[in-house]
């Protein structure tokens, strides 16, 4: 069943499930939960130790018989009890139990474009385990234009990128609905992959995983283009003794590293672009390409965009919550109707 407007006002709650982060939207109350998707698990017991920042923290740091799992990956959950018991600890008691109040309780969420049936049905059965008697599905790319405040509506081409964790989806919208959209398997952690890769490779060094942000932040400047800082210094262990050891890194070596997956994301682009009606790819010269999702604010990541299309590049105000917003707009009523194009639930 197509999901109209109407639909989606009658929910009282929406998920933004990420492999990074997730996110919770209630009606009326605003966004409550934005916590990362991860949870500390004893396996001896089978008890929730941690969830969220928490459980984030002690990844890599834990005794053997505690486990942090993420049970989402790529937008996609790949655990569903697990989801399900991190999401009831993130909301906590008090507002599960505001929820559970609400007759016939309606949920929605965000699903990345092109998902198939099997992992629609896992989003749904994740939060009918909350409690939800009806489940609406979103085009996270839809709920993410809504968020930062695009035209969709119009009948004019708006470009969007959500820049996710595991992947990054590239859509031209018009008419509130998808001309033409590509879903890229390269995101955040692939560009956190790549530095530990070239860390390995060319210092014989392992970079612990709390390390890998900093380094990216110590990118900033323009990023990507060779006007951040010359080099900076990394704490990991040797590979070869095992002992603690601190490298001195270019960052101009880290940035050659780090363009070899985004190049594939400018492939995407350009694939959309193709894809297009030349009246829509000329609107998008003027309008350019809106970034959301997280791993929008990899420091030179708009600024390549820039040079490898010749189109403006916007980065949005708070792009790492624009979906959850998108559809917490939608569940208000505080945007006109449209003709959506989201996913059957």
């Amino acid at each position: 069943m197509t999901v109209s407007l109407e639909h989606l006002r009658r929910c009282h709650f929406a998920v933004d499930l990420g492999a990074a982060r997730t996110r919770v939207y209630v009606k009326g109350a605003g966004l409550v939960v934005d916590q990362p998707s991860v949870a500390a698990v004893n396996t001896r017991t089978g008890g929730l130790i941690a969830v969220g920042e928490l459980a984030e923290k002690m990844t890599g740091r834990t005794p053997d018989y505690i486990r942090v799992v993420r049970p989402i990956s790529g937008g996609t959950v790949v655990d569903i009890e697990m989801a399900q018991r991190m999401l009831r600890h993130l909301l906590g008691d008090k507002m599960r139990r505001a929820l559970r109040r609400k007759p016939r309780l309606r949920a929605a969420a965000c699903a990345p474009h092109d998902m198939d049936p099997l992992a629609q049905r896992a989003t749904i059965e994740t939060l009918v385990g909350l409690g939800a008697r009806r489940v609406e599905l979103v085009d996270t790319l839809i709920a993410a234009a809504v968020g930062c405040g695009l035209p969709v509506e119009r009948p004019e081409a708006t470009m969007v990128m959500v820049c996710g964790a595991a992947a990054t989806q590239v859509a031209v919208l018009s008419l509130g609905s998808i001309v033409a959209a590509e879903r890229i398997p390269v995101g955040g952690e692939a560009v956190d992959h790549a530095i530990v890769q070239h860390l390995r490779h060319e210092h014989e060094l392992i970079l612990p995983s709390q390390a890998v942000r900093p380094l990216q932040l110590a990118l900033s400047g323009n990023g990507l283009t060779p006007h951040g800082p010359a080099s900076t210094e990394i704490h990991g262990r040797d590979v070869v003794t095992g002992l603690a050891r601190s490298v001195r890194v270019d960052t101009a070596a880290v940035r050659d590293a780090i363009q070899t997956p985004l190049t594939a994301v400018l492939d995407g682009i350009g694939k959309v672009l193709r894809d297009c009606p030349p009246d829509l790819v000329a609107d998008l010269a003027d309008r350019g390409i809106m970034m959301v999702g997280g791993s929008a604010l990899l420091p030179g990541f708009d600024q390549m965009l820039r040079q490898a299309t010749r189109m403006p590049v916007h980065i949005a105000e708070r792009p790492d919550v624009c979906a959850a917003q998108g559809l917490g707009a939608m569940l208000e009523g505080r945007i006109e109707p449209l003709v959506l194009n989201p996913l059957a639930a």
